[in-house]
């Protein structure tokens, strides 16, 4: 009895541990609006990545950006990351209004996406809103770890509003891979 119960709190231990070490390195993905139900919670910044399915670069992306295990933490402690399918034909709520899917040649697209890339649909793209739900702006195309590694620092620590991205960037101290070399 002694070992089967010594056996159950191991495995236990080992579920929970595993489970913890999950969720540090891997992205805690939300819809947009379980993030805006959350932001009113606890008020943080919101990443909207903006994909389809069909996207090469979006894959990459997903694949190597957002599973490095420091851009994963970082996200998941001071963003409340969203994914958008920019193609969802799922009517979506955010922010008092109603957004829906458009039908428009092969494929469609999302209103909410579409308003948020100011109509320039380029996949992938990263939105950055602030705790007041407000736009700060859109980065298209593929960015990798080193690239979107200094943009989530100089947004999540309010950098822009004091300073260009490209003088925060001369100081940065990157943390990927115990690198501490200066971004230029």
């Amino acid at each position: 009895m002694k070992k089967v119960f010594l056996l159950s709190i191991s495995a236990l231990l080992f579920i929970a541990i595993t489970g913890l070490a999950q969720d540090v390195s891997t992205v805690k993905w939300y819809s947009i609006e379980e993030a805006e139900k959350l932001n009113k919670q606890q008020p943080r910044k919101i990443l909207i990545y903006v994909y389809t399915d069909w996207c090469g670069w979006c894959k990459k992306m997903d694949k190597e950006t957002f599973n490095h295990p420091v851009i994963a933490r970082y996200l998941n402690e001071n963003y409340y990351p969203v994914k958008l399918d920019a193609e969802s034909k799922e009517d979506i709520v955010f922010n008092g209004n109603t957004f829906k899917h458009v039908a428009q040649g092969a494929r469609g697209y999302h209103e909410l996406a579409a308003g948020l890339l100011n109509g320039k649909m380029s996949y992938p793209s990263v939105a950055y809103l602030n705790e007041k739900l407000e736009l700060l702006g859109v980065i298209p195309g593929y960015l990798n770890a080193q690239k979107i590694e200094p943009l989530l620092n100089y947004i999540a620590e309010n950098k822009y509003t004091s300073e260009s991205l490209q003088e925060y960037e001369k100081t940065f101290q990157s943390k990927l891979d115990g690198d501490k070399t200066t971004i230029n």
